[in-house]
């Protein structure tokens, strides 16, 4: 896991010396590094004006080159080494696009991500709508290398550029009765083909209990190694909590609402029996179809699971306490 003191923690302590130094001074040269200033201007740098996004696999630019460079420095503090971006690129569940993890990509390629716009609304004392840009000089932007579990039983280790949820919840001013925060994805048929059929509820919807919502591992990402999101990932911003199961990290978001009740769940909908609210990462819990006990990662199991899974994906020590007291089997 990377996060023992999330308020503490620096980017030294995660990569080796080196590569820590390298990756400073490059990003030292860009003039992209730390203020809120200056996320915006990295937002810029890494999202250009066009309207279509770059192809994933598209010659790298000086910024990408020097990106692929320290790759190898993005580890968790457990030493466990980040995927290749071809890995996280290329291997996708985005179902508003293809239901096939190969395919999403391909399905994705072109999709307009600008300009885009968040709206924050619900039981918050400051209601607003966020132009991405501005949305992303709320704070600044942070490297997190996470564990990224998925419920079919396959992993990844992804190094993600984002913001922390709290910190763009506490510009809306939540109201003291907001106890749950839900989130909408894009809804647009032009783009999403797959929006057309009736395999899911659209549009795909998620939620977190407040607590978890503000917890510091809670991140909005519009970033892995480096680079702006691609389409596949979740482009422009997507929620990352990386002690569920990868489907609550919803991708696209348009609309995050703060609510009293429980707000219901895309996957949920479609089948509570297999997918609750909670969704935390828990090795004795199977999913009726599956072991969750072990799991493949992706770019090291050429074939069966040759990980243990580790309870709420291995960031127990930070996030056990939320659900004290509750039976997890039943809250699952």
């Amino acid at each position: 896991m990377l996060i023992k003191k999330p308020d503490d923690i620096k980017s030294s302590e995660i990569t080796s010396e080196s590569v820590y130094l390298n990756r400073r001074n490059f990003i030292r040269a860009a003039t992209l590094a730390g203020t809120a200033g200056a996320s915006g201007l990295l937002y810029r740098r890494l999202n250009p004006a066009s309207q279509k996004a770059a192809a994933p696999n598209a010659p790298p630019n000086g910024l990408n080159a020097a990106v692929e460079q320290v790759a190898s420095g993005y580890r968790t503090a457990e030493g466990e080494a980040a995927n290749s971006f071809e890995d996280i690129t290329s291997y996708n569940n985005f179902y508003e696009f293809d239901t096939s993890k190969s395919g999403v990509a391909s399905a994705s390629e072109g999709f307009i991500t600008r300009p885009w716009t968040v709206k924050i609304e619900g039981l918050v004392n400051q209601p607003r709508e966020f132009d991405l840009d501005d949305l992303l000089k709320i704070a600044s932007l942070e490297d997190r290398v996470y564990r990224f579990r998925c419920v079919e039983a396959w992993s990844m280790v992804i190094p993600w550029l984002g913001l922390p949820l709290a910190k763009l919840l506490a510009a809306v001013e939540p109201m003291s009765n907001a106890k749950y925060v839900k989130f909408v994805t894009l809804y647009d048929k032009k783009q999403m083909p797959n929006l057309r059929t009736d395999i899911l509820d659209w549009p795909y919807q998620e939620g977190l209990r407040m607590d978890e919502a503000m917890h510091p591992l809670t991140l909005l990402a519009s970033g892995l190694y480096g680079k702006s999101l691609p389409p596949q990932n979740g482009a422009p911003l997507r929620l990352v909590v990386p002690w569920k199961y990868g489907f609550k990290s919803i991708k696209s978001i348009v609309q995050i609402v703060l609510m009293e009740e429980q707000p219901r769940t895309t996957w949920n909908m479609a089948n509570d029996e297999e997918y609750g609210f909670y969704s935390n990462v828990n090795p004795q819990v199977n999913h009726p179809r599956w072991s969750q006990a072990t799991e493949r990662r992706i770019g090291q199991c050429t074939w069966g699971n040759c990980v243990e899974t580790k309870m709420f994906n291995g960031y127990a020590d930070q996030v056990a306490s939320m659900y004290a007291g509750m039976d997890l089997n039943k809250n699952f």
